[in-house]
């Protein structure tokens, strides 16, 4: 309309029509230029938010995860540590506590990972929108590493974890695994963590069976070597967890506790 006015008035040389079309012409164009702007603001914002708060809940649950690995590789080591000492003479356990204890220096444990909400932000540019920085950097130090499948899998193929299985019996086996082994832990439950595997059990076997399993332990040469070897590498993982990515740990447990992981305040 204000196009075709504006050439009805050019060729009538109507000049004070002309320019009143003009500028409305431009402050039309202006307006939606604005109004547009101010739209793809507000989508904007509305979308930083979004990411911001789907990011903050995924960070959580990995904050609980963390320390959910910490606790349960502490268990481990323990019980590592534990063998070692036994077998050096250095304390005194009964077959079966042994046996037990034995069992528990094989395990690892995966947990979920929760990292959809970080892979989407790479995908499509738009991680910028996350405006709390240590928010940010602690998603990329913690999504794009593969510590904690590499510790896994690491143990999992540990010599000892097979040395044992090869050496103790299927029903003592058996036994462990239903009553001896992982406890699951409710998801952000930092309670039920603390003991999710160095708790006290008994296999409910005769003492024979029992007594043979420890003894065969003991009369494997490549015992000692082979679990000094994931005593050290289970050290090596929880040092990682704690003291190298210090500041991935600080930051996490600060968000686990609802906090701003720039600046410790509650939002």
């Amino acid at each position: 309309m204000i196009l075709r006015r504006l050439s009805q008035n050019l060729k009538a040389q109507n000049w004070t029509a002309i320019v009143i079309e003009f500028i409305l012409l431009v402050s039309g164009v202006f307006l939606g230029i604005q109004v547009s702007n101010w739209n793809e603001d507000r989508a904007s914002a509305r979308q930083a938010v979004d990411y911001t708060e789907r990011l903050t809940d995924d960070l959580r649950k990995e904050a609980w995860g963390y320390e959910s690995t910490i606790n349960y590789n502490r268990q481990t080591n323990a019980n590592q540590r534990r063998v070692l000492d036994a077998m050096a003479g250095d304390i005194m356990l009964s077959d079966e506590a042994f046996v037990i204890s034995a069992y528990r220096a094989t395990q690892y444990k995966d947990y979920t990972r929760y990292r959809a909400t970080f892979d989407e932000l790479v995908s499509t540019g738009t991680i910028g929108l996350v405006s709390n920085r240590a928010l940010r950097e602690t998603a990329v130090q913690l999504f794009t590493t593969a510590f904690m499948e590499e510790f896994s899998l690491r143990t999992k193929n540990s010599e000892y974890r097979r040395l044992f299985r090869e050496i103790v019996s299927a029903p003592i086996q058996e036994a462990l695994l239903l009553r001896c082994g992982d406890r699951e832990a409710p998801e952000l439950d930092y309670i039920a963590i603390e003991k999710q595997l160095d708790y006290p059990c008994t296999l409910d076997l005769p003492a024979e069976k029992i007594r043979a399993a420890a003894e065969a332990l003991k009369a494997e040469p490549r015992l000692v070597p082979a679990l000094q070897v994931r005593f050290a590498d289970n050290q090596t993982a929880l040092s990682d967890l704690q003291q190298v990515n210090r500041n991935v740990l600080e930051n996490l447990r600060a968000i686990g506790q609802g906090k701003n992981a720039a600046s410790g305040v509650v939002p």
